[in-house]
C-alpha cells in the first residue's frame, strides 16, 4: 500500500476507531504518515461502566476520555481532537454546521485519505450522522481534489446492498497496537475482551481474520 500524505479519521466516539481501523492507523503511523483523529464526543452515555464495574454516570465522561488518549498513544497518533459534541446528539445537530465542521478539516489538513463510517449503513444514529456529514463535506470538493474516503460498513445484510468491500488490509504486524487500542477503552470493552483472547489463543479463524484484517468500501461519489 502506498504511503499516504496524511490521514484523516473522523469518528463520534471513542472505541469506534479501536475495532475496524486501528491497525491501519498503527501501519500509517509506523511509515511516518501524519494521522489526525477527529473524535466528536467522548462517549460519554455509553452503556457500559466497566466489568466488574468501575465507572459512574458522572465520572464515566473523563474516564473515557483518558482512554480515547491512551488509545490514541498505542496507536501512534500524536493529533487527537476532542471535538466537544455530546455523545447521541450528533443526529440532532445542523446539518450545515456539521458538513462545515468536516470542511474545516479538510481545508486544514488536505488528507490523502479519509476513513469514517458508511452511510446507511453504520446503525447508530451518532455513527450515521457522523458519515453523512464527512459525504456531504467531501462532495463539495472538486473531484480532483478530493481524496479517497474509506468507509466501514457493518449493518445486517450490507454486503448485498454495498457489495463486499473493495480495501483489505492485512493488519497482522500490528495486531498488539490494534489489541492496546481496545484495551485501552476498558470501560466498554472489559465484558468481551477475555473471550476473544480466548478465541485468539485458540486460533479461531474468524476471530483472527477480525484482528488481523481490515475491510474498508471506497465511498462512490456521484460525479
Amino acid at each position: 500500500m502506498k504511503k499516504e500524505k496524511h490521514v484523516l479519521v473522523i469518528f463520534p466516539h471513542p472505541d469506534d476507531e479501536a475495532f475496524g481501523v486501528s491497525g491501519t492507523i498503527s501501519m500509517h503511523r509506523a511509515k511516518g504518515t501524519p494521522v489526525t483523529y477527529a473524535c466528536l464526543t467522548l462517549g460519554e452515555m455509553g452503556r457500559n461502566l466497566g466489568n466488574p464495574p468501575f465507572a459512574t454516570r458522572e465520572s464515566l465522561p473523563e474516564i473515557r476520555r483518558k482512554e480515547l488518549v491512551k488509545a490514541a498513544e498505542a496507536m501512534g497518533i500524536e493529533d487527537l481532537r476532542m471535538m466537544g459534541f455530546r455523545d447521541k446528539t450528533i443526529e440532532f445537530e445542523d446539518d450545515d454546521k456539521m458538513t462545515a465542521l468536516v470542511s474545516d478539516l479538510l481545508e486544514e489538513i488536505k488528507p490523502s485519505l479519509v476513513i469514517s463510517f458508511y452511510p446507511g449503513y453504520s446503525v447508530h444514529p451518532d455513527h450515521e450522522a457522523t458519515a453523512r456529514a464527512v459525504v456531504r463535506a467531501m462532495s463539495k470538493l472538486n473531484k480532483e481534489e478530493r481524496p479517497p474516503l474509506y468507509a466501514i460498513a457493518f449493518s445486517n445484510h450490507h454486503e448485498e446492498e454495498i457489495g463486499p468491500p473493495d480495501v483489505l488490509i492485512d493488519v497482522s504486524e500490528f495486531a498488539e497496537q490494534k489489541k492496546a487500542a481496545m484495551y485501552a477503552h476498558l470501560s466498554q470493552t472489559a465484558w468481551m475482551l477475555p473471550e476473544m483472547e480466548q478465541k485468539w489463543a485458540n486460533g479461531d479463524e474468524d476471530a483472527w481474520k477480525w484482528l488481523t484484517i481490515e475491510r474498508f468500501w471506497t465511498y462512490p461519489f456521484s460525479d
